[in-house]
């Protein structure tokens, strides 16, 4: 078996100019890998790789579900993937939870403002009932206080 080889060695020009060119570099090959092995997992997911380091790749993925059928059936992803040049040292693949990318904000207060006409109609239904906290609740949402 063949030694490992470490594809993210620092060079000595990464050494000189500091970690961010390094880090980099890195980046970039794990986009690069990110694109090679996507059509070759299980679908659909949006898969990343995180890392790729001495036979290990680790992927990350948002469905619980794909992680654990790729974790499952991880010595078939291994043959498929090592046929890739790039991968072609693989032994293991790890598999990690990825938060869900993130949601659109919860707009602010002045965004959700009520139109006029809705506040009007909301006043206008608060007079129209007998209970008083319903009605209170009623005319509070149609002056958007909280």
């Amino acid at each position: 078996m063949s030694e490992p080889v470490n594809v993210f060695q620092k060079t000595r020009k990464q050494i000189k100019t500091g970690n961010f060119s390094f880090l980099s570099s890195q980046v970039s090959a794990w986009q690069k890998l990110t694109k090679l092995v996507q059509p070759l997992l299980p679908q659909p997911e949006q898969w990343q790789v995180a890392c790729y380091q001495n036979g290990v790749l680790t992927i990350t993925g948002e469905n619980q579900a794909m992680i654990s059928q790729l974790a499952y059936l991880q010595k078939q992803y291994i043959s498929q993937l090592s046929q890739i040049n790039e991968l072609k040292d693989l032994t293991k693949i790890q598999v990690c939870l990825r938060n869900p990318s993130p949601v659109q904000p919860v707009p602010e207060k002045s965004e959700r403002a009520l139109s006029p006409e809705t506040q009007e109609l909301l006043r206008g239904a608060a007079d129209f009932i007998s209970d008083p906290k319903l009605s209170q609740a009623l005319l509070r949402l149609a002056s958007n206080k909280k």
